[in-house]
């Protein structure tokens, strides 16, 4: 296994995967259409990254590329896979974020369940054995068993985005059945880090405390979030990686979270004082399609991959915010 294909490649953990697989020697292709789900340019800096790491490094340049396409153009994903035929397809790209998906579902099926089969058809085309999605804890809903086990029932999607990704671990494990590709779903809880989208509530809250600004606090700060450190996230997809070409006829699917909860009350007091500056609240109801919870059970994903994730949260918020504050510098 040489060549991996990055689906997203551009984004938060896209940026950092392509980081860490190019320097584990593999020849890295990101494939990103750069929409304006938010701005372009963090995308297009992201990669200037990748690429100052491949100059730091010594690296050739040819071990890694750009591919700006969508995974909806079959066209496109034809002649990618046609001229490329990479050994694995790491899919990462989708439209994110449950409160988006409600105002416009049409957008968040055509994307997240058409570009994924559209994927899959490339790869059973192509011969394409390796494929790694990933999935989101969102597909638990609000699943009162905890911790949430990748056995426990998800068929009661609360959000247009959940569900998506739960048809995608459908589509997934059907190509598997009829094709032979080897799997693994990859159901993510809340991750966080370096280089963090900005819609997301620990960069938007840091930018909103830096500027002086109130912060949307939704419900009474008792809502739960396994928050996962962007490092950990990326040791399991690695392993994932690893268990995946291990053998054949392999399908599962495995969470990746620190399995541990902070109250969104607690997240905005660790923020505040890893920042020193007090939050000014602006209280606000409970959002449709917000979870009360999200909680990982790894006793899986340890056993089978050998994930171990080892950064706790005030270890993961300071540092993001010192990337936060080095990021923003010129930009408060």
């Amino acid at each position: 296994m040489k060549k991996i294909l990055v689906t997203g490649g551009a984004g938060f953990i896209g940026s950092h995967l392509c980081e860490y697989l190019l320097q584990k020697g593999f020849q890295v292709i990101a494939l990103d259409n750069f929409n304006d789900f938010y701005d372009p340019t963090i995308k297009r800096a992201n990669i200037q990254e990748i690429k100052g790491l491949i100059r730091e490094r010594g690296l050739p340049q040819s071990i890694f590329q750009v591919v700006e396409d969508d995974i909806r153009n079959k066209q496109g994903m034809d002649q990618l896979f046609a001229r490329e035929n990479p050994d694995m397809l790491i899919h990462l790209a989708a439209m994110a974020g449950v409160r988006p998906s409600i105002a416009d579902p049409d957008l968040y099926y055509d994307v997240n369940v058409t570009g994924t089969l559209s994927l899959l058809e490339a790869c059973r085309k192509y011969g394409v054995g390796k494929f790694i999605f990933a999935s989101s804890s969102s597909v638990y809903g609000n699943n009162e068993k905890v911790p949430f086990a990748e056995s426990d029932f998800v068929d009661h999607p609360i959000s247009p985005y959940a569900a998506t990704k739960k048809a995608g671990e459908l589509l997934c494990h059907t190509y598997h059945s009829l094709y032979g590709i080897d799997m693994a779903c990859l159901r993510f809880f809340t991750v966080y880090g370096p280089r963090q989208r900005p819609d997301l509530a620990i960069h938007k809250f840091a930018r909103l405390l830096a500027t002086g600004q109130e912060l949307p606090f939704y419900g009474d700060g008792s809502t739960q979030r396994d928050y996962t450190y962007i490092d950990d996230i990326i040791d399991g997809v690695y392993k994932s990686m690893l268990w995946v070409t291990a053998a054949d006829n392999r399908f599962d699917v495995f969470n990746l979270g620190e399995s541990q909860t902070i109250t969104l009350e607690h997240m905005v007091k660790t923020l505040e004082n890893t920042m020193g500056v007090k939050a000014k609240l602006k209280r606000l109801p409970m959002q449709p399609g917000d979870v009360l919870r999200t909680y990982a059970d790894i006793t899986k994903p340890r056993a089978v991959l050998g994930y171990n994730p080892s950064t706790d949260f005030k270890q993961g918020m300071d540092k993001f915010v010192q990337w936060f504050r080095q990021y923003n510098r010129s930009r408060l």
